[in-house]
């Protein structure tokens, strides 16, 4: 039986990580997978991005988190709920910022600085990082990592490829997208241990 330093898992990020990669049984042939799946996925990006947006502006509880500034954003915002289109050209911004987030995926080295870089993806839909107006319920970012992965797993099995390399990589992506899940919701987690200790 392994031993787990459970207070570490809470301050040491890398720790935390390889836990729960060892404990999924997500290693070097998941990453492989992944890599593999880039020459196929990369030109469905566009859709995929479009499918995602086009669910996000269909619920108002989603929708309105495109209202604050986004972080790293220096153009106009938009003035209100219902004329808001996904032609603005801060959601353009945003949608850029999720086709390049899906080709990391496929293409980054799973080091340390992807790590990183995962764990801030969860972190900046909060107001822990980019713009302090942006404060992304859990329950809305649950319904957005669920739809990205059936929308993933859907877009692979459509790929002409053999039926063991699809399994392999929806398998991958599966874990993958748990351990991108870990990452946001720690940082509710923190929030709600906050709240607690101040109420």
């Amino acid at each position: 039986m392994q031993r787990i330093d459970e207070v570490r898992l809470e301050s040491d990020l890398g720790y935390r990580f390889d836990y729960l990669a060892r404990f999924m049984g997500f290693g070097a042939e998941d990453v492989a997978a992944i890599h593999a799946s880039a020459q196929h996925l990369a030109p469905l990006v566009p859709a995929l991005v479009d499918a995602v947006y086009d669910k996000l502006f269909s619920y108002d509880a989603t929708k309105r988190h495109f209202m604050p500034r986004q972080s790293g954003y220096d153009g106009p915002v938009p003035t209100d709920l219902e004329s808001l289109d996904q032609n603005h050209e801060m959601i353009q911004f945003r949608k850029n910022h999720l086709a390049r987030y899906l080709a990391a995926l496929v293409t980054r080295p799973y080091d340390e600085k992807f790590v990183e870089y995962l764990d801030f993806v969860g972190k900046i839909h909060t107001p822990k990082a980019g713009s302090p107006e942006l404060n992304v319920p859990l329950v809305q970012m649950n319904a957005l990592m669920g739809f990205v992965a059936d929308a993933l797993i859907a877009t692979i099995y459509s790929l002409n490829l053999p039926c063991q390399t699809k399994m392999q990589m929806v398998r991958a992506f599966n874990k993958l997208l748990w351990l991108q899940n870990d990452l946001i919701t720690r940082h509710y987690a923190a929030q709600e241990t906050a709240f607690v200790a101040t109420a």
